[in-house]
């Protein structure tokens, strides 16, 4: 059969997820707690239907099965994350063994089955102990961070050749710090750019430890979820209001992590309105020394934003929100069932940018994907027809291999995610899996784009 769309030898086809996540037995194998073990205990409320992260999808216990079903479906790439908390109880100190034979065992099964492990070593979940002396906001987590990276290259580097340091390292900003969706819901900017600063620190600590663990082959990368923002009009207003919405959600991290510095722009600004963070002389030179090999990219919607409408609060905490105010496109494609938007180009013109103004580094799409509720209403045949999903999923390859034919160094795709998993606040509310979990027998049931993702990755195109 011909193909319209043939991608590059070797693609990457395969799913992300995070160890929170998927993983369940929240409280077993001498895992310690987590923050979202702990918040969950607190305020269950908070967590739809009061969901919490104990069981979630099982993968502790049903690993060897699902790599087996990945197998099935054409997964070459999987992207999972280590739990510090599961691996070092408290985040300092002694190795947990459970948590050692559990990710080597996975390791191990995934290289039998020829899917290549990239592994994430930190997915939003702080362990608790960590968080209740500040956090990223202090300096002593970052050397307890490098210590854990550095005990993971020496466990997992025999084999494990693709390294992350972290996965969306804003969403822990914007959530605990700025926008209360996350713990330890902190409203304060000030405190919010620290923990982004020195989450950077923490990147550039755990490369400079990769280097000198020297895995043969490998390479350190960060994910990052980038956002293109889109002017309302070519007014100048608009223009300016978008530019400092890239500035403040994606340059922040992208510049740091990638060309070794943050943006001037940035640093004007945090000083204009006094919420610059703290930090010490060595640290210019060691973010400019340390920068990524490779670059995941979470991409699920655009950000289209207008000049504001009105002043902002003075009395009010700073937020980035004081040099935007979101817009919503009239006629836009929505993902009804989850209220985003759906524009698939955005994927071009995030890669393009990588490639002018970032030197094209190596990227890969790490997670794109769609979540609907209640996708019991699409079974047929006892097996539910995500038709949506398919077509949301060739959408974007479309551009993204129109990106690659433009010179583009992007080497993959990956769906979030493999199976339906526990989401944060949203628990299971949206279902973004190639296979259905049932909640209460944690049975897995292959959707009809789990078919469909095998035929693709089979003929490496479609």
């Amino acid at each position: 059969m011909s193909l319209q769309y043939k991608f590059p030898e070797d693609f990457w086809w395969g799913s992300a997820t995070s160890a929170t996540q998927i993983e369940g037995a929240a409280c077993e194998g001498g895992k310690g707690e987590n923050i979202w073990d702990y918040w969950y205990s607190k305020e269950p409320n908070r967590f739809f239907d009061e969901v919490g992260p104990e069981t979630t999808s099982d993968f502790y216990h049903q690993y060897k099965e699902d790599i087996i079903r990945m197998k099935d479906i054409g997964h070459n790439t999987f992207r999972f994350s280590i739990s510090w908390s599961r691996l070092i109880p408290g985040g300092e100190g002694q190795v947990n063994q459970h948590a050692v034979n559990f990710y080597n065992d996975m390791i191990n099964e995934l290289l039998k089955n020829n899917i290549e492990p990239f592994l994430n070593l930190f997915h939003f979940d702080m362990p608790k102990e960590l968080q209740d002396i500040g956090g990223f906001e202090n300096r002593k987590v970052l050397e307890l961070f490098k210590d854990y990276a550095k005990k993971c290259y020496e466990l997992f580097g025999d084999r494990v050749k693709k390294w992350f340091t972290f996965n969306e390292p804003i969403v822990p900003v914007e959530g605990g710090y700025l926008y209360d969706f996350h713990y330890p819901n902190i409203v304060d900017a000030r405190r919010a750019f620290q923990v982004g600063y020195n989450t950077m620190i923490a990147n550039a600590l755990a490369i400079r430890e990769f280097r000198n663990h020297s895995i043969e082959g490998g390479q350190i990368g960060i994910i990052l979820n980038l956002t293109p923002s889109y002017p309302r009009s070519q007014n100048p207003a608009d223009l300016e209001a978008s530019q400092m919405a890239d500035l403040f959600f994606n340059r922040s991290f992208l510049d740091p992590a990638v060309l070794g510095e943050f943006p001037e722009d940035l640093i004007e600004v945090l000083k204009k309105h006094g919420q610059l963070p703290t930090f010490e002389l060595a640290d210019k030179a060691l973010l400019k020394e340390n920068t990524v090999d490779l670059l995941g990219i979470n991409y699920y919607q655009p950000r289209r934003v207008k000049a504001k409408e009105h002043l902002p609060n003075p009395y009010g905490p700073f937020m980035p929100d004081w040099y935007f105010d979101n817009y919503e496109m009239p006629g836009r494609k929505m993902n009804k069932y989850r209220g985003w938007e759906i524009y698939e180009k955005g994927i071009y013109d995030i890669l393009i940018n990588l490639k002018d103004n970032y030197g094209n580094i190596d990227s890969f799409i790490s997670e794109n994907g769609m979540g609907v509720q209640d996708e019991g209403r699409f079974i047929e045949n006892g097996k539910i027809q995500d038709d949506y999903r398919i077509s949301f999923i060739e959408g974007h390859l479309k551009w993204l291999h129109q990106a690659i034919e433009e010179g583009c160094n992007s080497k993959g795709y990956h769906l979030w995610s493999f199976m339906d998993n526990w989401s944060w606040l949203n628990a299971y509310k949206n279902r973004y899996g190639f296979f259905s979990v049932d909640l209460k027998t944690k049975k897995r049931t292959a959707k009809k784009s789990a078919y469909w993702i095998k035929e693709v990755s089979k003929n490496n195109g479609f």
